[in-house]
């Protein structure tokens, strides 16, 4: 097989994998992407592409969910309070990255950036896990506009890459009173708007260097990103009914300390 689509292979497993889990799927890609030298400007288009894939797979797991409001949004108010959540938590993150990806781009997206938003990132969650947890909203649809407006603010800080967009929604979840379900499946519903608009964005800034010359390499990572993402969205609702996240911070902890450490001793030169 062609090296170009073992890498797309590798990548696409990769962002799909860690796309909802709080470990950070950015900083997952930066990393490996820059260790299979795909990281170039055509690499970014695939990630692209791969993010994507990683939504549909959402919007797929939901779509019940999703048709029943879009459906109803109008004369169902359950359904008009989860739009109006979505719109409100999506707000935040919107306004800041419109404003400042282009800095945050080009001076964060490197791997010590990364490494350090892990490890602070791995922290805050065992802190978020070890404090007294008192739950206020059970379920997604319990959740207020001031619910959902605290838990945007909190995505907001996943621009930083190596913070982790899941990690920061569900992790201020939990600060904020959401139960781990409600955390999770909210940030689940939230990274559609969230990462289509992204995704959007990045299409038009990048619309030169889509080439149908890369059809294979994409389709390969874009199928490898959606069948991850499922399964991983499917197992991570299982995984936390009956588990807190500790596992998540101390991976987030070693991996961020692996990285550091390479760079210092030489072993891996990052590039910057």
């Amino acid at each position: 097989m062609d090296i170009l689509l073992i890498s797309a292979l590798i990548l696409g497993l990769i962002e799909g994998a860690t796309e909802f889990l709080p470990v950070s799927s950015t900083g997952h890609l930066i990393i490996a992407g820059q260790l299979l030298g795909f990281n170039d400007d055509k690499g970014k288009v695939f990630e692209i592409a791969i993010q994507l894939a990683a939504i549909l797979a959402v919007v797929w797991e939901y779509r019940q969910r999703l048709s029943h409001a879009l459906v109803n949004m109008t004369r169902e108010e359950a359904s008009k309070r989860f739009a109006m959540n979505l719109a409100v938590a999506f707000l935040p993150a919107a306004v800041i990255g419109f404003f400042f990806i282009k800095q945050i781009k080009f001076y964060l997206f490197n791997a010590t950036v990364v490494a350090v938003a892990l490890i602070i990132g791995g922290v805050l969650i065992l802190w978020a896990e070890r404090r007294k947890h008192v739950v206020s909203v059970q379920e997604v649809d319990d959740m207020r506009w001031q619910d959902a407006l605290k838990v945007g603010f909190a995505q907001a800080l996943a621009i930083i890459p190596g913070t982790s967009r899941s990690g920061a929604t569900i992790i201020g979840g939990l600060f904020f009173g959401l139960s781990r379900k409600a955390a999770t499946e909210f940030s689940f519903f939230l990274a559609i708007p969230t990462m289509f608009a992204a995704t959007l964005y990045d299409v038009y800034k990048n619309w030169a260097l889509f080439s149908l010359a890369d059809l294979p390499v994409f389709a390969v990572g874009a199928i490898a990103s959606f069948i991850s993402a499922f399964l991983c969205v499917r197992w991570l609702l299982r995984f936390v009914s009956s588990h807190d996240f500790s596992v998540f911070a101390w991976y987030r902890i070693a991996f961020g300390i692996i990285v550091l450490l390479s760079s210092y001793t030489g072993l891996v030169h990052w590039a910057e």
